[in-house]
């Protein structure tokens, strides 16, 4: 399992390297996805080496979100009397969301139905 911890790390610093020097708009880890991702398609034993670190970590998510939550309970008192921005931020984020995703999905489905049930 330490070997697949290893490679998983490996990747995300990988990642971190190459969004720092060639100051790439998404967060590191992202781009340490999308080279596991090639690497997994061209070496396709490298799955194996990784499974195992993977499902272990995925076992044990739910520790991950612990200390966002604590920032969100420690940066709650700085928020202060802005709650009704927040709430509205997070509404119109969210219908926003929602709006693209379906929009998204009309262009990509590429199934688009006539008038009269004729496909």
């Amino acid at each position: 399992m330490l070997p697949a911890f290893a490679i998983l790390l490996l990747f995300q610093c990988l990642g971190e390297a190459l969004v720092f020097l060639f100051r790439f708009p998404i967060p590191g880890p992202v781009a340490g996805m999308l080279l596991l991702l090639a690497a997994l398609v061209a070496w396709p034993r490298l799955h194996d080496a990784v499974e195992q670190g993977a499902n272990e970590l995925l076992r044990h998510l739910s520790l991950l979100f612990v200390p966002a939550g604590v920032g969100i309970v420690v940066a709650a008192s700085s928020v202060g009397g802005h709650w009704v921005a927040v709430a509205a931020g997070l509404v119109v984020s969210t219908l926003l969301t929602l709006a693209v995703t379906a929009l998204v999905l009309k262009a990509t489905s590429g199934t688009d139905r006539k008038e009269g049930g004729d496909v």
